[in-house]
């Protein structure tokens, strides 16, 4: 399946220095994927798979921060998949980053030349029975488990990690239940998780949880994330993630 050049819009992040094409009518990525990445914090020489990398905005914006990684994204939907290429592409991140248009499911170790030292995903949180489907095939596999759901990611990661290997995700926080017990009876054990706030005043909507194949019991709890001020501005924090907070 192809895409229209002529329909991909372009973003810019670091000042110009990342530019990131994604369709205007099909799935587009959100704040999540940013604040995802932000968290990762990856060592020198880290392995990384990035499920459901979508346009590959998030392995975009870890290879653009940390020089000595390497980075897998999978992406089963072929518009999505080639559109990640192109923008690996023109930003000249070839030899660090690798788009595979496969299903998570049927990922294997010798798809990416062995296990990873972090796993990072932001995938697909509403139930099928869970709200209207969005008529939009991109859109409602991005947020409806039609393609994936929680326990095919938390079991891929399971597969793909090696011991001691970092599991992050962002997630919808109504199912925090649901993320914690799959992570600790695949054996991922969670070792933390922080609540993502839309503004003070709101209750979380999404979490960020990390784990660690065959960790041992002890979870620590981040401050709230708040993503907007109460005039609608990101906050600090928020604008340090984009590289874009005022200087004082």
């Amino acid at each position: 399946m192809a895409f229209q050049k002529d329909n991909l819009t372009t973003d810019s992040f670091f000042n110009g220095q990342l530019k990131v094409k994604q369709e205007n009518t099909g799935y587009r990525f959100s704040l999540d994927a940013i604040v995802l990445a932000s968290h990762v914090q990856p060592q020198k020489g880290d392995r990384i798979l990035d499920l459901g990398t979508g346009c590959g905005i998030v392995s975009l914006i870890l290879a653009h921060q940390h020089k000595d990684i390497k980075i897998y994204g999978i992406e089963v939907q072929e518009t999505l998949a080639r559109i990640a290429i192109l923008n690996v592409e023109e930003n000249k991140m070839q030899d660090r980053v690798e788009i595979i248009h496969k299903d998570l499911k049927k990922l294997k170790n010798n798809d990416i030349f062995g296990p990873v030292n972090i796993i990072v995903s932001n995938p697909p949180y509403r139930k099928v029975d869970a709200g209207r489907i969005n008529p939009d095939l991109q859109k409602a596999v991005a947020k409806h488990e039609i393609s994936t759901d929680l326990e095919a990611v938390v079991t891929t990661a399971r597969r793909m990690l090696l011991s001691g290997g970092r599991l992050v995700m962002v997630y919808a926080a109504e199912r925090l239940t649901d993320i914690l017990t799959r992570m600790r009876s695949t054996g991922i054990e969670p070792k933390y998780f922080r609540m993502i706030h839309p503004d003070i005043h709101s209750a979380a909507k999404l979490i960020l949880v990390e784990g660690v194949k065959g960790g041992n019991a002890g979870m620590k709890n981040g401050a709230p994330l708040i993503l907007y001020d109460e005039d609608g501005s990101y906050t600090d924090e928020i604008l340090e993630m984009f590289h874009l907070k005022p200087t004082s």
